[in-house]
């Protein structure tokens, strides 16, 4: 390659900063363009940068990886720096990008170092391994205890106990809470399958409920039922959505 390759190191831990910044210096086809301990932080140095490659750890506060990376627009290429479980693992071999398993040597550390100078060539398979690597984490089924919103410049993390309730939006839903409406690209299924079902009560096709908002059911018809949640506003409830608010309730 002709040019340097802009990178970015992306951990919350100083000493794995160091380890990646020392094992980087032998490369002088290697740029340092930023260093970055959180992904708030990194999320402004990838768009202003516009790296050709990041190391990414999973584990991080405020925001982890996988939610990092659901934000950023056009992502660059990745080696994912992790402690994770092997169900992540498993998720990084199934697509193209690659990982190191922390601890890691310099010898693996090469090895993907080189891997991802094909993801930087092309960008389409790059892309193509970021959504990969993002649909298999969403196929993990374990409960939300936030979601990561960006608007603009403006990134917000809801607790899912302020979540109201969730509609969907064609490819989107729209979260209500108590910071205000927010646009998600998810599905509803994966709102149901991520959100605790002793909380959570999807109630139509179109709508999941937190049970704490609800104020009572009325009987609008023979076999027609609407939801009134404390603010006054009315949803419908299907006859799947009865049985399930039945059960939980």
């Amino acid at each position: 390659m002709s040019n340097k390759i802009r990178t970015i190191i992306i951990d919350d831990e100083q000493l794995a900063r160091s380890i990646t910044n020392s094992y980087l210096s032998k490369h002088p086809e290697i740029e340092i363009v930023a260093e970055c301990s959180n992904g708030f932080d990194a999320i402004k140095k990838i768009n202003e940068e516009k790296p050709d490659l990041i190391f990414l750890d999973i584990q991080m506060p405020k925001i982890n990886g996988f939610e990092m990376l659901e934000l950023l627009e056009d992502p660059p290429a990745i080696i994912f720096t992790t402690a994770y479980d092997q169900f992540a693992i498993k998720a990084f071999e199934v697509s193209a990008v690659d990982y190191l398993l922390k601890p890691f040597s310099e010898e693996r550390f090469n090895e993907a170092l080189k891997k991802s100078y094909k993801h930087i060539q092309d960008k389409f398979q790059q892309n193509s391994a970021i959504k990969n690597i993002i649909k298999q984490n969403d196929e993990r089924i374990e409960f939300l205890e936030r979601v990561v919103i960006k608007e603009g410049a403006k990134i917000s993390i809801l607790p899912v106990e302020s979540i109201k309730w969730i509609e969907a939006q064609d490819d989107y839903v729209m979260i209500n809470s108590e910071q205000g409406r927010f646009i998600k690209k998810k599905t509803m299924r994966y709102f149901e399958n991520h959100l605790n079902e002793n909380m959570f009560i999807r109630i139509h096709r179109s709508y999941i409920i937190n049970a704490d908002y609800i104020q009572h059911l009325e009987q609008k018809g023979k076999e027609s039922y609407r939801l009134i949640l404390k603010n006054g506003k009315e949803l419908p409830v299907s006859k799947t959505g009865l049985t399930k608010l039945k059960n939980t309730l």
